[in-house]
């Protein structure tokens, strides 16, 4: 039986971000902190990295991501579908869609959550959702987050104003889907 290190399950989710050096990230809601660090880490000391959390405790959780990843990161604890942040101030937004906290992107509900994140998005920005989780021993003991149906996440980001929104890949029990502002 070959299992993966958990370094090299992180490195598919974090290369399909796309977030790069430099650039103003956003991570709304947090399902596998040392994902999360490690693409708050992929911004580097010229960028921004910052979370959008509805309690203290993701918020705690995003903190300690960040202090791992050895970064510093702006945590930010508000209601959804609110994000504290002025229009236009993100290269990237990633949607953990796994954070339970968080409306399914299958339901209407999300859309207000959509539309907010495609106001704080920089235009030609890009919003990546990763829905899924960790396999192997990881995943026997932590469920997986179920997998939404990929057109229902395309129309949910569609209906919010994103263009060009399409399903990505699935790899490694994640599943990931783009919108471009």
């Amino acid at each position: 039986m070959f299992f993966l290190r958990k370094s090299s399950l992180e490195r598919l989710p974090v290369a399909m971000s796309g977030v790069r050096m430099g650039e103003r990230a956003l991570q709304i809601g947090i399902d596998d902190r040392s994902l999360a660090g490690a693409i708050a880490a992929k911004v580097g000391l010229s960028g921004h990295a910052a979370f959008a959390l509805t309690s203290e405790g993701n918020a705690a959780r995003a903190r300690s991501a960040g202090e791992t990843a050895g970064v510093l990161v702006d945590v930010q604890v508000a209601p959804l579908p609110t994000l504290p942040f002025a229009a236009d101030a993100f290269d990237v937004i990633v949607i953990h869609a796994g954070d339970r906290s968080l409306p399914a992107l299958d339901d209407s509900a999300s859309v207000p959550l959509l539309r907010e994140a495609n106001r704080v998005l920089r235009g030609g920005g890009r919003l990546l959702v990763i829905e899924g989780g960790p396999r192997g021993i990881a995943g026997l003991l932590r469920p997986r987050a179920r997998l939404l149906d990929p057109a229902a996440t395309v129309a949910a980001l569609t209906t919010a104003g994103f263009r060009a929104a399409r399903p990505l890949a699935e790899r490694e029990g994640y599943r990931f889907t783009e919108g471009l502002k």
